[in-house]
């Protein structure tokens, strides 16, 4: 009887074993059919298993999780705008460095290459080194020399407004999958790419780019043959863009430092433990920790020991690393972020992966409902969702969130049409004139610079200026999507 029981119980973990009934199916079987994954004789339907996420060059894992967001000192302007509260921010990457002027440079390069019959192109991308200029003080040299001389390669790039960072991030997104593309040995080297005959990412997947082939996957349908990457092959990255404002100050405060388990010993008022500027570590006792303005007239310290030793801006990788292991995120430069302004914003946005300035939208399509053909600069164009597209589909969104309540237009804040862009008050001062100078091309940007004092070094505090304006003390770093769960 004992022996026909251990018979029985090895003839039920085979069945079991077999069928895939523990844990599932197995990596190459449907749990819900039965048929074979990546099997021509089963139909060829392609899995790609155990996808681990590339770090994309120049990024940094940010393990994600719930912090508090929001100003952690006191208030002295009086804004009220980013008052403290609960939110949750999932795993992304963020570059460990502002973008540099040799990576901006690289970026101009290529568009003078490339777009021969619309010059235009590289002339919108220009960074404008005007910025340096001052009524009463002589930064002439820095107008000349700061962007294009080779001592200022690793200095961060500024005088770049929003969309122009914006644009950045699409364009480093395809030569990034373009890279690897052809590390993969799927495309070949094409230095003679022109106008619109230059890889997108949406062009090619969309199947408007062919580039030079050297191979392609093969095709697991009973057809067989060859197809080119798919989305779902997993080898391309999502794309680079900025960060949100939440995912900024979660990023500067880096907070797995100074925890335990899930216990936050110690809030930060800077990206490091403290409310003082200066090192605490023995070897570094008393050096600045950040490039920033100590006091009236004090931008670098004393001649023979400067001991922030940075007159204006400083190289990328200056100073010590906060714990997620970014670079000056805290003083140097302020960063552009995602977000509309709003004072109102931790009032409104969600708890989870908050943000202010969703513009949803569909690629274009023609009246057969195909992607329609990529422009003459080789990109497949976008249109804002419509109330009809709405209309026809319940689970599409028309709301863009930009405005104040929920992206009706009735509900978004008034303002005049002489406003004067850039001004950091949010109400025009002229006598009689009540407007707000907030509007939906207002964006916010984070960090403190090299001209702040201490006090905007804060991760919490915020600012905002119009997203067509730049100024030299603004730059900015790419955030890239960790697609899938929290945890790498």
């Amino acid at each position: 009887m004992r022996l026909k029981g251990i018979f029985s119980l090895v003839i039920l973990s085979v069945l079991i074993t077999s069928c895939g009934l523990i844990g599932g199916s197995s990596s190459d079987t449907s749990s819900t059919t039965g048929w074979r994954f990546n099997d021509p004789e089963m139909g060829g339907f392609e899995v790609k298993a155990h996808y681990e996420q590339e770090t994309g060059p120049g990024l940094v894992f940010i393990d994600g999780g719930t912090f508090t967001m929001g100003r952690t000192q006191e208030d002295v302007m009086y804004d009220w705008n980013n008052v403290p509260r609960r939110v949750s921010i999932s795993s992304f990457y963020m570059d460990e460095t502002a973008v540099a002027n040799v990576d901006y440079r690289e970026y101009l390069h290529w568009l003078r290459r490339v777009y021969v019959d619309y010059p235009e192109v590289h002339r919108t991308a220009l960074p404008d080194t005007t910025v340096w200029r001052s009524a009463l003080g002589y930064n002439e040299p820095y107008v000349e020399t700061y962007f294009r001389h080779p001592a200022f390669n690793d200095y961060p790039v500024v005088g770049v407004n929003w969309l122009q960072a914006n644009d950045y991030c699409i364009w480093r997104t395809d030569r990034v999958n373009e890279m690897i593309l052809i590390r993969e040995g799927i495309l070949d080297w094409d230095p003679n790419q022109v106008n619109e005959n230059n890889f997108n990412t949406d062009a090619y997947l969309a199947g408007q780019y062919e580039g030079l082939v050297l191979q392609n996957l093969p095709n697991l349908s009973p057809e067989g043959g060859e197809r080119r990457v798919q989305f779902e092959d997993g080898m391309l990255l999502p794309k680079y863009r900025l960060p949100t404002e939440a995912e900024w100050e979660f990023a500067a405060l880096g907070l797995i430092g100074n925890t335990y388990e899930e216990r936050i010993y110690g809030r930060r008022i800077y990206p490091w433990n403290g409310h003082h500027m200066r090192n605490d570590s023995r070897k570094q006792l008393g050096q600045m920790r950040a490039n920033f303005v100590r006091g009236r007239g004090d931008y670098m310290g004393v001649a023979g020991f400067q001991n922030e030793d940075a007159e204006i801006t400083s190289p990328v990788k200056s100073y010590w690393p906060n714990d997620y292991g970014l670079y000056n995120m805290s003083g140097n430069v302020n960063e552009w972020v995602q977000d509309v302004y709003r004072p109102s914003s931790h009032q409104d946005v969600d708890e989870f992966r908050p943000l202010r300035g969703n513009v949803f939208t569909k690629l274009v399509t023609d009246e057969e409902g195909n992607i329609a053909q990529k422009d003459e600069l080789g990109r497949l164009q976008r249109e804002p969702i419509t109330e009809e597209d709405a209309f026809r589909s319940p689970n599409i969104s028309k709301a863009d969130y930009i405005n104040y309540r929920d992206g009706d237009q009735m509900s978004s804040l008034s303002y005049g049409a002489d406003d004067v862009l850039g001004d950091d008050r949010m109400y025009s001062q002229r006598e009689g004139d009540f407007s707000s100078l907030i509007n939906d091309e207002v964006r916010v940007y984070k960090g403190g610079s090299w001209k702040d004092r201490p006090y905007w070094l804060s991760p919490g505090t915020r600012r905002f200026m119009h997203q067509e304006e730049s100024r030299d003390d603004i730059g900015f770093r790419c955030a890239m999507n960790h697609v899938g769960g929290s945890v790498r």
